[in-house]
């Protein structure tokens, strides 16, 4: 068995060893929007998903990349920059969209629609990626889906809510795979209608990854970067904010005079008080962000071949802008 990593000192402080590690390792530190403030703040770049998918292509100068997100996005960079040392915290913050569509599965939804184009959702594995024509994220799917010829009927997963969204938006015909994000399936219309009711001056903005009653309340629909412009640039002084609750801290700093409330959630369990926070994104921690720079672990590794592969879909969603 590996030795065990040394111990971190309990008087170390965390933020200024990260930040010294940062400049010896010469590291970019990418987070994402979901996790917690602190890890938020530290970041060099912060984003969604197609924002630091973009950082990572881009990293010329780093020797190595921190991804402070899920494990499908640590995959992302290191496809899109093979070259560079990829570590994530915490190798086991994954994704329930990416889970709910394994390669071996798509390939067989692929073998029963032969003539289909495969759009996927950037939150799937590299191997489900390299079985796909192209990769969306919520931020460019509009574009994406448009782009596909007419009278190309589409496959899209994982996630049936985005894709359903998009169908409407677009009027293409599109067959949807049945998964969906844990944490925006978890949002009540019952609860967010009486919010409403209860804040006639707020208004409710969602994510597309929500169901479609949900969406139906919804004031404007986004992926999380729109929402947080949207917050910015809109007259208004109060919304009801329907993704996962940490974008609530970039919110809050992009927008200071303005009052935010989390979406609720469904009771559907009694140990269930914070199902508007992705577990996974919650797994990244300063400690575990520190060990992974002192101790470049660990790392995200796959076979060129595989990496090859998906690397195409990826630079097809890339190089529409």
């Amino acid at each position: 068995m590996p030795s065990a990593a040394p111990p971190i000192d309990p008087s170390l402080d965390l933020f200024a060893a990260i930040d010294r590690l940062r400049h010896e390792r010469k590291a970019l530190i990418l987070a994402h929007y979901y996790q917690d403030p602190d890890i938020q703040d530290l970041a060099d770049h912060l984003g969604d998903s197609l924002e630091l998918a973009k950082r990572a292509r881009d990293a010329r100068d780093a020797e190595v990349i921190l991804f402070c997100g899920v494990h499908f996005m640590a995959e992302t960079a290191k496809i899109v920059n093979p070259g560079k040392i990829v570590v994530i915290p915490d190798l086991e913050a994954g994704c329930s969209l990416a889970e709910q569509c394994p390669a071996d599965a798509l390939r067989a939804w692929k073998a029963r629609h032969p003539d289909h184009y495969v759009v996927m959702y950037i939150n799937c594995s590299a191997a489900t990626k390299a079985e796909s024509d192209i990769i969306c994220t919520s931020s460019n799917a509009e574009r994406v889906i448009r782009a596909v010829p007419e009278g190309r009927p589409i496959l899209f997963g994982p996630d049936k809510n985005l894709g359903a969204f998009l169908a409407k938006k677009t009027g293409r015909k599109m067959d949807l795979w049945p998964g969906a994000c844990m944490v925006h399936e978890t949002f009540s219309a019952l609860k967010i209608a009486a919010l409403k009711a209860r804040h006639p001056d707020a208004q409710f903005i969602a994510h597309p990854e929500c169901e479609d009653h949900v969406l139906a309340l919804a004031d404007f629909i986004g992926s999380t970067s729109k929402l947080l412009e949207f917050v910015q640039r809109d007259a208004g002084t109060k919304y009801i904010v329907g993704t996962e609750m940490g974008i609530l801290h970039t919110m809050k700093k992009a927008a200071p005079h303005k009052e935010l409330i989390p979406v609720p959630f469904e009771d559907r369990s009694a140990a269930c008080q914070g199902c508007n926070q992705c577990p996974h994104m919650k797994r990244n921690t300063l400690e575990k962000i520190y060990l992974a720079l002192r101790d470049l672990e660990p790392r995200i590794e796959m076979p060129a071949e595989l990496a090859a592969r998906a690397r195409v879909p990826l630079e097809r969603m890339l190089a529409l802008g």
